[in-house]
């Protein structure tokens, strides 16, 4: 009896090719997810190719796809390197190849290259009500951590002094990313977001906000404005990465990228705060933050968050 061949190929290594069916993929995976969650009639569109672009180069060897026996993309594993901190993200399987036990394969690729880049920090990021899932992780060994919650904050529309920001004219890109680096390294030893700030300014579709007192860098955050949506304006600013060696600075680090974003005409400002900064979740609260969205943060056993020596450092494991 004839049976369809249901092999897969990969791990084989994503291209800007690969943009219009890893959306395709995304898109369908994701709104099936959120109807097997009883969400209904939520379609999640496809994401903006500029975003694809920087999910795949900042992966780079860990952007990882699966083909099956027609060549069609049947799974894919965005992998993420900042320093010794790996994560995972976004990952999805086709909704028609589910269930076959690709989607472990894939994750333990991600978990296997992870480790063999010296990631000491290995982890992703699930949706809290899918319990389906934070099982799968589970058995694979990833243990429920703390929520990464969304917060979100209207600008007002008055056009605004942006501050310093990485790509300012006649500054010095390559000293503007060693500071960040050294700054990084000193409260979180290991960590380094560098590949991710010069991205963002190579592909324009965003920028690095950067605090300063007397002269030394104390606070930045990496935001990106492109729409993530195909075909949507641009409407909001997400700070993907933040660091801060105090509450303060926190503070006027997220004041500096609200006037860019006041700067950049669009209407809020975005940014995941881990619920291990408790102190920093409350100060954004406090200054009219308000929860929009939450997620699970998922840590593989013995892969835990490096201890951090001060500061706030918040690192977003989405693109």
């Amino acid at each position: 009896m004839w049976r369809p061949d249901r092999s897969v190929r990969g791990p084989e290594r994503a291209s800007l090719r690969d943009v219009d069916p890893l959306n395709r993929v995304f898109a369908e995976a994701f709104t099936d997810r959120y109807s097997r969650d009883g969400l209904v009639g939520v379609r999640v569109p496809q994401l903006n190719s500029a975003i694809w672009r920087y999910a795949i180069e900042d992966a780079g060897d860990g952007a990882m796809v699966w083909r099956d026996a027609d060549g069609q993309l049947a799974g894919f594993n965005m992998v993420h390197r900042s320093g010794v901190e790996g994560w995972m993200g976004p990952i999805a399987v086709r909704p028609d190849r589910q269930n076959e036990g690709l989607g472990s394969t894939m994750v333990q690729a991600g978990i296997d290259w992870l480790k063999a880049q010296g990631a000491r920090t290995i982890g992703l990021e699930t949706m809290p009500r899918t319990v389906d899932n934070i099982g799968f992780y589970s058995r694979l060994g990833f243990i429920p951590g703390h929520l990464t919650i969304t917060l979100v904050r209207d600008v007002g529309r008055r056009n605004a002094d942006p501050g310093e920001l990485l790509s300012a004219p006649g500054g010095s890109l390559s000293s503007g990313l060693a500071a960040c680096r050294a700054l990084t390294d000193r409260l979180a030893p290991g960590i380094d977001f560098t590949r991710e700030l010069a991205l963002t300014q190579e592909l324009r579709i965003g920028d690095t906000s950067l605090i300063r007192r007397d002269g030394r860098l104390v606070a930045f955050a990496l935001w990106h404005s492109a729409p993530l949506a195909a075909g949507r304006p641009k409407e909001e600013v997400r700070i993907l990465k933040l660091v801060a060696e105090s509450l303060d600075e926190l503070e006027q680090v997220v004041d500096a990228v609200q006037h860019a974003a006041q700067h950049e005409r669009v209407r809020r400002v975005a940014l995941r705060c881990q619920s291990a900064f408790a102190d920093a979740y409350l100060r954004l609260v406090e200054r009219g933050f308000r929860v929009h969205w939450t997620d699970l943060r998922m840590i593989l056993r013995d892969y835990a968050v490096a201890g951090q020596r001060a500061g706030v450092v918040l690192s977003n494991w989405e693109i």
